[in-house]
């Protein structure tokens, strides 16, 4: 018993000892694979497994560790299969290749476990994979991984990635477009491809979120506000759209307006960044217990997002060396790493080294302008839902 509450407080532990070692000490990495080959009990090794791979979350070519041969031919033939996929998966890390070749050959393979291989894709594209980079077209066709090859764009850049998305986007469903557009605003090249396509007609401008809107800006300046126009900012105008938006939720309103209608309306706008009754994202603050009865405050946090944000929540846009471009909220920072939660995903590991430049936004990650974008009883029905006590069906 005293023996695995060590391994458990280990494993827990082993985020701080991993990023010890790429400040020079080895022995951190050592000690803990001379631990993992003197237990023959998957389960500990699992535990200890899983912390390795946190704490080198976002690392590459890192120098394997001594004794680390030995393990990987010890549990090669382990029969269980979550100790052989993080096997895999460090290894990669440790710049093996023929666990890289392995996981390419499992992503590719179609009779395999849907998450098998959306976790090699991940492994794969995290450690900058040109070889994975170069299949992420032929996946597109695979509707079980479609939605990370297209997200897989943004980690490696591929020169044709416009191209190829832009002439699939039509057969697109909704989830797909909008992973296709956020994906194009993650680099100057991409996003020159998206803004040609919003100019010509082929993406229609009202199909670019605001938080788009914004990384487009970042990325192309004057280019892009010549096509797409000014991005709003609408505090200016505060006094006078809180008012204008009170007198529209009159009680008369209010009273007409359905929840169930309005719960639709915040998974489609809101959802992706807010918690509500335990559903939805969690890069914003969970609404569930907020200040929701209070009209006021529900609209002055529509209205105006960046009016007064907590200090958890301030947006940052991160500039990787290779030209990358992240927006997000930071959930954890160490030594050797900042992890954010992005809107397009709720975990983004960046190391620091592989950052070129890094700016606090004064801006919320909340868009400015949710309520102009909704018509009249789409708002009422939103707010109508955001003041329930319980949650309500959705209307279908």
């Amino acid at each position: 018993m005293k023996f695995l509450f060590f391994i458990l407080l280990l494993g827990f532990n082993i985020c701080i000892l991993a990023p010890a070692r790429a400040a020079g000490d080895a022995a951190s990495l050592d000690l803990l694979v001379k631990t993992l080959n003197s237990t023959d009990n998957p389960q500990v090794r699992t535990i200890l497994m899983r912390g390795m791979l946190s704490g080198l979350a976002g690392r590459r070519n890192v120098d394997a560790p001594q004794g680390w041969k030995e393990l990987s031919n010890k549990i090669a033939s382990s029969q269980h299969a979550e100790e052989r996929a993080l096997l895999q998966q460090l290894s990669q890390i440790f710049g093996d290749t023929k666990a890289m070749q392995k996981a390419l050959a499992t992503v590719l393979d179609t009779e395999a476990e849907t998450e098998a291989r959306r976790n090699s894709l991940r492994s794969l594209l995290a450690q900058q994979d040109e070889q994975v980079s170069l299949k992420l077209e032929s996946l597109l066709d695979d509707p079980a991984i479609c939605l990370d090859a297209i997200r897989g764009y943004a980690s490696v850049e591929n020169p044709s990635a416009p191209k190829i998305l832009l002439s699939r986007y039509a057969n697109f469903d909704e989830p797909l477009q909008r992973a296709v557009i956020e994906t194009l605003a993650t680099r100057k090249g991409y996003a020159s491809g998206l803004l040609a396509a919003i100019e010509s007609g082929k993406i229609a401008r009202e199909d670019i979120p605001a938080h788009v809107a914004r990384s487009l800006d970042v990325l192309l300046g004057d280019r892009f506000i010549k096509v797409f126009g000014k991005v709003q900012d609408l505090s200016a105008d505060r006094a006078k759209l809180l008012a204008k938006y009170k007198a529209m939720c009159s009680p008369e309103a209010m009273e007409k307006a359905n929840a169930s209608r309005g719960r639709a309306v915040f998974a489609k706008t809101c959802a992706s960044c807010h918690l509500m009754y335990g559903e939805g994202g969690k890069i914003g603050p969970d609404l569930t217990g907020s200040n929701r009865a209070n009209l006021d405050y529900i609209l002055l946090n529509s209205v105006d997002p960046s009016y007064d944000v907590p200090e958890g929540y301030k947006m940052v846009l991160i500039q990787t060396v290779d030209g990358r471009l992240l927006n997000g909220v930071v959930a954890e920072e160490d030594a050797r790493r900042v992890v954010l939660k992005t809107v397009e995903q709720p975990q983004v590991v960046i190391a620091k080294e592989d950052i070129e430049a890094r700016k606090i936004s004064s801006k919320s990650m909340m868009p400015d302008g949710q309520l102009e974008q909704m018509k009249p009883q789409e708002m009422l029905d939103l707010i109508k839902y955001l003041r329930t006590t319980a949650q309500v069906e959705m209307e279908k």
